[in-house]
């Protein structure tokens, strides 16, 4: 059997995810990554920025929102992703239609339990379609807009425990639109704010679009969405391909079957899987430094990550296994950064990485620190380390 060591893991790493060879601009960033994490907006930019040289900001933004070749949508896990429009037929296929069944039921129960309709299916039937009417009406809307013209989505869904104290609270057009986008009948269009808001418009998608997405059949959908994973991302194992992927067994190993998947070596004595035209070892790069920020595709890409992040986790990671804002050098995670409330970029280092790298993470960090001049950036998810480094 083939072996891959972790030094070579990490050359595969810094090559195919653009950390030592910019990519052209941010549609090559998305598809180099597969898709880029987008639970948190600011994610998306600062993931584009540490792969793309002078970045601007409206660069993204024109790809998001007026050339419309990258798609903010719903898709592994539940999740929400950016990814181009080459890639959306085949996580829409492999992975987001599959979540649709069990999330209709799921908020027919929430909306039955907690007392917003009797029947909960046939309040979904009835207001669906009057939210598409008001979307469609509307072009582009927030959730509040549309819930003016639908009264049923300003209800206020309550969650209760076996004791009666309140645990929280939701809109009943939070749980309607997220079903609408994991069905990709609406797709969040631009928000109200800077690149760090949250606060998106809605659109219906195939209007978005401007054509309908095309039909993938699941196997051939799963097996090419999981070639490309495999050529950005492997050697990986089966845990790590499960955990990105949220696919059931067998769904992952047809796949993997029909790309004739190879079974390799790792340092661990685990068994990992590359594409068979993909066997030889790549150049190790010359050094190199990254900052990446929370949810980072590189970070958040494999559940087995001691190869990279060494015992760092409890630091970097909050109790949901999210990512903070991490330091890389040479393909290992070797600190963290945050940005404080007078909007200074901080860091620092765990581990002796030597006069030179120390000081290309410090020019990196006063580069980040120009880019980003007077936003304030926030992670949705904070990791101890973020917190405490923040202040």
């Amino acid at each position: 059997m083939r072996r891959v060591d972790t030094t070579q893991r990490r050359a595969r790493l810094a090559w195919r995810h653009r950390l030592v060879a910019p990519a052209a601009g941010p549609v090559e960033v998305a598809r180099s990554l597969v898709a880029l994490h987008s639970s948190d907006p600011s994610t998306v930019y600062l993931a584009v920025w540490a792969r793309v040289d002078d970045l601007d900001v409206s660069d993204l933004e024109h790809g998001l929102y007026e050339e419309r070749s990258l798609l903010r949508v719903y898709g592994m896990r539940r999740t929400l992703w950016v990814v181009d429009r080459r890639t959306l037929p085949l996580v829409n296929s492999s992975s987001t239609r599959a979540l649709v069944p069990g999330q209709t039921r799921r908020l027919a129960n929430v909306l039955e339990t907690c007392g917003v309709a009797e029947d909960g299916m046939a309040w979904l039937d009835d207001v669906i379609p009057k939210t598409l009417d008001a979307i469609r009406s509307r072009g582009e809307a927030l959730a509040r807009d549309i819930a003016s013209e639908v009264p049923e989505l300003a209800e206020r869904i309550v969650f209760e425990n076996k004791a009666g104290r309140v645990t929280g609270t939701m809109g009943a057009s939070t749980g309607t639109l997220f079903l609408l986008g994991l069905q990709s009948r609406v797709i969040r269009a631009r928000p109200v704010g800077s690149w760090v808001s949250g606060r998106y418009r809605w659109a219906e998608m195939s209007e978005w679009l401007g054509e309908p997405i095309e039909e993938v059949p699941v196997e051939q959908a799963s097996a090419e969405l999981m070639r490309m994973w495999l050529h950005s991302f492997g050697p990986a194992t089966e845990t790590d391909l499960r955990w990105w992927t949220g696919w059931r067994v067998g769904q992952l190993r047809k796949a993997l079957s029909d790309l004739e998947a190879v079974e390799v070596e790792l340092d661990n004595a685990a068994i990992g899987y590359l594409l068979p035209d993909d066997l030889e070892p790549v150049d190790e790069p010359e050094p190199w430094v990254a900052l990446l920020p929370s949810l980072d595709p590189t970070s958040m890409g494999w559940k087995e990550r001691d190869w990279y992040l060494g015992d760092h986790y409890p630091t970097l990671f909050d109790r949901n296994g999210n990512a903070g804002p991490t330091v890389w050098v040479d393909g290992k995670v070797v600190g963290g950064w945050a940005q404080r409330r007078d909007g200074e970029i901080a860091h620092e280092l765990f581990d002796d990485v030597g006069h030179e790298a120390k000081e290309a993470v410090e020019s990196r960090v006063g580069e980040l620190q120009d880019w980003i001049g007077d936003i304030t950036v926030t992670p949705r998810f904070r990791s101890p380390h973020d917190k405490a480094l923040a202040g």
